[in-house]
C-alpha cells in the first residue's frame, strides 16, 4: 500500500473523538424547567444532587457551574491555604493542579505509573513534607487509581484525599463505585462527559463539614442558616462569612444532568461495548499498546488511549494523528502534561523532571469513543488506524 493511499478518507464525514447524546426525554426536562418558576436555584438542583449521591453511594452532593469551580470548592472545603502543598499527577487537565493555585497553595507533581498512565503510589511518600495537605489522584480516561494504596497513605499522614473522578462517572473499584471511596470526589458533566448538564460539576462526600463548607462556597460565602449567623435581623437577613464564588448551577442544567443519569448505564455499557471493540481489533499489532486493564477495577471507559511503539514505526506520532485526522477520524490527545504548561513552567516547574508523564505524552492518540457510535463508525476507526500502522510500520 503506498503512504498516499492512507490519507484518503474512511468515511464521507468527520467522525469526533466525543459528543454528546441528547434525546426527548432529555429535552423536555429542560422543557419543563424553563416552564416553571425556577431557572436557578430551585428544586432541580437538590433533586440531581440527591440522585447523583444515590447513584454512587455517597451521603451528599453538591452541584458546581463546571468540573473545575467543584474542584476548587473541594480545595477549600479541605482547608488548602497560602503555601500548602497537595500532591496530583501531570497527567490530567489543568484543572486538577489549577483548584489548588486559586487558593495560594502549591501543586506538587508525581509522576505516573507507566501500564496505568495514573499517578505512581509508589513515589508519593518521597514527595510528602510538612507542607502536605491533601493528594488529589486522577481516575484518568476513566481508570480508577490506585486508591487504596491512597487512602493508606493519606491516613498515615493525615491528609484528605480528593479525588479527581471526571472521567470515571460509573467506574468501579474493588466492588465499589467511584464517589463512595474518597473524602471527597469531583465528577464532571461536560458534553463529553459520561452525562452532561451542558457544563457543570459535583462534589460527592459523606462528611457533613465538608458538605456545609461546599455549599456556603459556592454561593459568594453566604448563608442564611440561622445557627451559623452571627447576627439575626429577622427572616430575610444572610451573612457573607467569607469570600466565596457564584458557582451555583442551574435548574436548567440540573435538569438536563437528571434526564441524563437515567441513561447512564446504557452510555457506559456501550462505551465498554466500543472499547472491547478495540482491544480485539488492536491485540497482536506490535506497534499499539492498548489501555491498561485489571480485575479489581472497572473503567467507566471515559477516553480510550491508545500508545505508539514508536521503535517499530518509520514515523512519529504527529504524523500517525494527522494520518488519521485526514481519514476524517476525529482523533485528540490527552494531555499535555500540567507542569509542560508555559505558565507553570514561569512558576518554575521543568522539563524532564516526570519522565514517564512526558514520555506517554509523546506516543497517545485518543480514539472516538461516545455512546451513539454506530457499528459502522467504529470498525470505520478501526480500519483508518490498521491501515495507518501499515503505512508506517518498519
Amino acid at each position: 500500500m503506498r503512504q498516499s493511499e492512507v490519507l484518503n478518507p474512511v468515511r464521507k464525514t468527520f467522525l469526533p473523538y466525543g459528543k454528546q447524546w441528547i434525546d426527548e426525554e432529555d429535552i423536555e426536562a429542560v422543557v419543563s424547567v424553563l416552564k416553571s418558576e425556577y431557572l436557578t436555584t430551585g428544586p432541580a438542583i437538590n433533586e440531581f444532587e440527591r440522585k447523583v449521591a444515590e447513584y454512587v453511594g455517597a451521603e451528599y452532593a453538591v452541584a458546581f457551574t463546571n468540573g473545575t469551580a467543584a474542584l476548587h470548592g473541594a480545595c477549600y472545603a479541605a482547608g488548602i491555604g497560602k503555601e500548602d502543598e497537595v500532591i496530583t499527577t501531570p497527567m490530567t487537565f489543568a484543572a486538577s493542579a489549577n483548584c489548588v493555585l486559586y487558593q495560594g497553595g502549591v501543586p506538587i507533581f508525581v509522576d505516573i505509573n507507566e501500564s496505568t498512565y495514573n499517578i505512581d503510589v509508589n513515589q508519593i511518600e518521597t514527595k510528602i513534607s510538612k507542607k502536605t495537605k491533601a493528594i488529589i489522584p486522577v481516575d484518568f480516561t476513566g481508570q480508577p487509581a490506585e486508591l487504596k494504596e491512597i487512602l493508606d497513605i493519606a491516613k498515615k499522614y493525615n491528609l484528605i484525599v480528593i479525588e479527581d473522578a471526571a472521567h470515571a462517572l460509573g467506574a468501579t473499584y474493588k466492588d465499589k463505585r467511584i464517589g463512595s471511596i474518597s473524602d471527597m470526589t469531583m465528577f464532571s458533566f461536560h458534553p463529553v462527559k459520561h452525562i452532561t448538564s451542558g457544563e457543570g460539576g459535583m462534589i460527592v462526600t459523606d462528611n457533613k463539614e465538608y458538605y456545609e463548607k461546599l455549599l456556603q462556597f459556592r454561593s459568594h460565602g453566604i448563608t442564611r442558616d440561622i445557627n451559623k449567623l452571627t447576627e439575626n435581623h429577622g427572616p430575610w437577613y444572610y451573612e457573607m462569612q467569607f469570600l466565596g464564588y457564584n458557582y451555583r448551577m442551574t435548574d436548567i442544567q440540573a435538569a438536563l444532568g437528571s434526564s441524563q443519569l437515567n441513561k447512564l448505564d446504557l452510555f457506559i455499557t456501550r462505551r465498554r461495548e466500543i472499547a472491547a471493540q478495540y482491544n480485539a481489533a488492536f491485540q497482536g499489532i506490535s506497534q499499539i499498546i492498548t489501555p491498561f486493564q485489571n480485575s479489581d477495577r472497572e473503567s467507566s471507559w471515559h477516553l480510550y488511549i491508545i500508545r505508539l511503539n514508536l521503535k517499530e514505526l518509520t514515523v512519529g506520532r504527529k504524523e500517525v494523528f494527522e494520518a488519521l485526522q485526514n481519514q476524517n477520524i476525529g482523533v485528540n490527545v490527552h494531555y499535555i502534561p500540567v507542569h509542560l504548561q508555559p505558565y507553570y513552567q514561569q512558576l518554575g516547574y521543568i522539563r524532564g523532571f516526570l519522565p514517564n508523564a512526558e514520555r506517554l505524552y509523546e506516543e497517545i492518540i485518543s480514539l472516538p469513543l461516545f455512546p451513539s457510535m454506530t457499528e459502522q463508525d467504529v470498525k470505520d476507526v478501526v480500519v483508518a488506524v490498521q491501515r495507518t500502522i501499515e503505512v508506517y510500520a518498519k
